[in-house]
């Protein structure tokens, strides 16, 4: 199937959220805003040229608090929401967020940034009680998945802790999205985790959460999907959605790109001159004057001698531990919410001379999916943390757009052609 989805996010978007803005700001305040000369907000006006379709979003922000909800929008809710990769997904087509909660305070901090609606956000979701969320028709959560991960399997085994829903701490928070579900009995769901989900317990633990949901009287559909078919990067999450009434959902409806087209030298900071100035960076990750990467994310000798002899140490074992050396041609592995102990998963080639480098936080948003207008108002080890633990929002865009037509119906109809879906 070869064909794509259209998304809210080009240049037509971005001029009329331009329109939009001048309703409400003088140019010198969106020339401000937007880190561009007020001649090149006027030439925007004037049609003579056309906005970079990234701006959209942080034209966005300039808008009102209390904005009407378009005609054929629908309501959800955010929870475990980290960064905001979900929301930013089904608010590409059309939604409006109503409720989000996310624990980590951090995490809070970089989401209200890039979401400025006004809204608080709830923290622990399990001091929440369901009755007091709003009412909403799409439930989105990516309830934590370190219980689940082969990671966190292998280090909770190690420390001789339980994992998955026997984890007090964390595996049976999805209980608190089953309780909410029960509740609020919204239309639909999209739950995003990792991949070991499924085979978990021998696949015990993925079968309570299916009858669960089924339980709850829901039609579910499940897929892993790999990041790899958007991004520089092979990231396999498995994603649930879920209806309350049958329709004619199916994920092989979803055009998926060959694997491997996007390379790492499309997220990659450029060192010819067109690296774009992003004035809320200030310079945090990359020197224009000089036309390279700060140099704090180049490792050091220590370091990269350190991480040379762990992995020689595990090849003579016949592990498969040690670093991922990329070059700009590659795919890189899986980004980690451990990324800022050692970056070891991805380091960036920079010759025979040079120790490899990190990727910068810039890096890391871009690698995930995020847009250059995203801000990044936290340190760089909680950036790291913080991308380490999100969705690719290409995944979750296409998704979302797979699963609108089913939320924008009147009602939700058995015979929804998926053709319109795609379309």
């Amino acid at each position: 199937m070869n064909a794509t989805l259209t998304l809210v996010s080009d240049q037509d978007a971005a001029l009329a959220c331009l329109d939009e803005a001048r309703k409400h700001h003088t140019q010198a305040v969106i020339a401000k805003h937007l880190g561009v000369g007020i001649r090149t907000i006027s030439r925007w006006e004037a049609r003579q040229t056309r906005p970079p379709a990234y701006l959209a979003h942080a034209l966005q922000q300039l808008l009102p608090f209390e904005v009407d909800s378009p005609e054929g929008a629908f309501d959800f809710i955010d929870l475990f929401a980290g960064i905001g990769g979900l929301r930013k997904a089904f608010e590409q087509i059309g939604g409006r967020c109503v409720f989000t909660s996310e624990w980590d305070t951090y995490a809070q901090k970089t989401y209200a940034e890039n979401f400025r609606d006004g809204r608080p956000i709830a923290g622990d979701i399990t001091r929440v009680q369901a009755a007091d969320i709003p009412d909403h028709d799409v439930l989105l959560a990516g309830f934590p998945c370190q219980p689940f991960s082969i990671a966190g399997v292998s280090k909770k085994n190690a420390l001789g802790k339980a994992h998955g829903f026997a984890c007090e701490t964390q595996g049976t928070l999805f209980f608190d999205v089953a309780r909410i579900i029960e509740t609020k009995r919204p239309r639909a769901f999209l739950l995003e985790n990792v991949k070991n989900l499924v085979s978990h317990d021998k696949g015990r633990t993925f079968d309570v959460i299916r009858r669960t949901l089924t339980n709850l009287g829901y039609q579910i559909y499940y897929r892993v999907i790999d990041g790899a078919h958007f991004v520089p990067q092979h990231r396999e999450r498995i994603l649930i959605v879920g209806f309350c009434e049958p329709v004619a959902f199916d994920f092989d409806a979803l055009p998926l790109p060959p694997k491997g087209v996007r390379k790492l030298k499309d997220i990659l900071h450029r060192t010819d001159g067109s690296e774009p100035v992003l004035p809320w960076d200030e310079g945090r990750f990359f020197d224009h004057k000089k036309k390279r990467v700060q140099g704090k994310y180049t490792l050091s000798d220590h370091l990269w001698l350190y991480l040379q002899n762990y992995a020689a140490k595990h090849r003579a074992k016949g592990n498969g531990f040690g670093f991922g050396l990329v070059k700009p041609g590659d795919v890189t592995r899986t980004l980690s919410a451990r990324y800022y102990k050692d970056g070891s998963e991805i380091l960036v080639y920079q010759g025979t001379r040079k120790n490899p480098r990190r990727l910068t936080p810039r890096e890391c948003a871009r690698l995930m999916g995020y847009p250059d207008t995203f801000r990044i108002p936290v340190s760089d080890t909680r950036a790291y943390k913080q991308f380490g633990n999100s969705v690719v929002v290409d995944v979750m865009a296409h998704v979302a757009r797979l699963m609108q037509p089913m939320l924008e119906a009147d009602t939700l109809e058995p015979e929804l052609p998926l053709r319109y879906a795609t379309a």
